[in-house]
Formats: structure tokens, sequence, C-alpha cells
């Protein structure tokens, strides 16, 4: 017994006739324009979202920078830590 509707895995014939009636794009709107034109297309779409950006305020920029030494400050210091323990028992184990 056939479906009135059609099954997911037999698409119609008419689905077939219409996809095979489509030709393939070539590249669409960029190869119409020059690499010069492509160029600048490029730089004013990155000025329209550096446009979007919200920058921190001085207040804002000094308290990260403050965050980001410290967190740095307080890594190096573990590192050092690990690593001047692990030379120590490196020195015990092996002499």
């Amino acid at each position: 017994m056939t479906d009135a509707v059609g099954s997911i895995d037999t698409p119609d014939a008419q689905d077939q006739v219409t996809e095979s009636k489509k030709k393939p794009r070539k590249g669409g709107k960029r190869a119409k324009k020059g690499p010069l034109k492509r160029l600048a297309l490029f730089y004013r779409q990155i000025i329209a979202e550096l446009r979007k950006v919200v920058w921190p305020s001085r207040n804002q920029l000094t308290s990260y920078t403050t965050v980001v030494i410290f967190f740095v400050a307080v890594m190096i210091a573990l590192v050092t830590v690990i690593d001047y323990g692990l030379n120590h028992a490196a020195k015990y184990v092996f002499g």
C-alpha cells in the first residue's frame, strides 16, 4: 500500500525536477566586486563592528588591570613554590 502523502524515503517526483533545474551559484555577490572594493568593504565592516563595542571607563580599566596583575603574581608565586618543592624532592630522591 502506498501512502497518499508520500514517505520520507522516497521524495516526490516533482521535488526532483525542481532540484535539477536549479543552477549552481558561482561566487554570488562577492565574485562581481573587484579585490579593492572587497577590501574597502571589509574595513568598513571592521569599523562598524568597533563602533558597537562598549569600551571600559578609565576606572574599570584600572581595576581590571589590577586584578590581572594580582592574579599573575599569585600564579607566579604558586609555580615558584611548586618548582622549589619538586627541585628539593628530586635532590632528596636522586642524591
